[in-house]
């Protein structure tokens, strides 16, 4: 199955996504309306919620704008070793996040 502007996850690595939580935090915004918003398939939206897919930069972009919100509050990037936010959270003290 070949879905635009999604690749498939490499091994070892994951990237998570919280986008059915903001999706119902907006309203219970259906995969189809955010598909419209962002410019791809419900299809689409269906693979990259579920971690079948990850989205290329440009779309993960699109769909942290849908929201009104950051990127990182929408996608995280996981390996064996941990997530880019435990690096960022040890690398930072008392940024009031």
């Amino acid at each position: 199955m070949t879905v635009p502007g999604a690749k498939r996850r490499a091994s070892g690595a994951k990237l998570g996504n919280s986008i059915r939580k903001l999706r119902f935090e907006a309203g219970e915004m259906t995969q189809e309306q955010l598909a419209q918003r962002v410019g791809v398939t419900r299809q689409t939206i269906m693979a990259i919620e579920g971690a079948k897919y990850s989205p290329s930069l440009e779309l993960a972009f699109r769909i942290a704008d849908a929201f009104g919100r950051p990127i990182q509050d929408v996608f995280r990037y996981a390996t064996a070793g941990g997530t880019a936010a435990d690096a960022l959270a040890s690398d930072t003290s008392g940024s009031g996040r």
